[in-house]
């Protein structure tokens, strides 16, 4: 719809199957990771050299932002704003993760340097998936 010359996008989409599904694999990914993160934080922290300080909040994290996203991808229209912040929040979360292994954040053994670049691999795939189906639902 064109209002005075300028084009407005609709604010929601509803023919969005490959962007619920890239929502929703986000979410089983990011809660079940972050399942794992608050339930084995002690083993995790030896076994990756990150500490548990650190993975409580991160896995309580993780967990709420998968309840954000299966919530944003069961709306019967799914809001191009709420996807945008979605996708915001995966690109800091590669950004933070890069930096981390550049700044050496934490003393990571091998095993926790490969987690790292693992997730924020499949961090990446997964928004550039949601990208995807936000365009093919345009």
């Amino acid at each position: 719809m064109a209002t005075a010359g300028i084009t407005r996008t609709p604010r929601t989409v509803t023919d969005a199957g490959l962007l619920r599904l890239a929502l929703k694999a986000d979410a089983i990914a990011s809660g079940a990771n972050g399942v794992l993160y608050v339930a084995a934080a002690a083993v995790f922290g030896e076994m990756f050299g990150l500490p548990a300080a650190f993975l409580y909040p991160a896995g309580a994290f993780l967990v709420a932002f998968a309840a954000v996203l299966f919530l944003i991808a069961s709306r019967p229209a799914v809001s191009r704003v709420a996807v945008g912040v979605a996708m915001a929040v995966n690109v800091a979360w590669v950004a933070a993760s890069v930096e981390s292994l550049i700044a050496g954040w934490f003393p990571l053994t091998g095993l926790g340097t490969a987690l790292v670049i693992a997730q924020a691999v499949a961090v990446a795939g997964l928004t550039a998936l949601q990208f995807a189906g936000l365009r093919k639902a345009s």
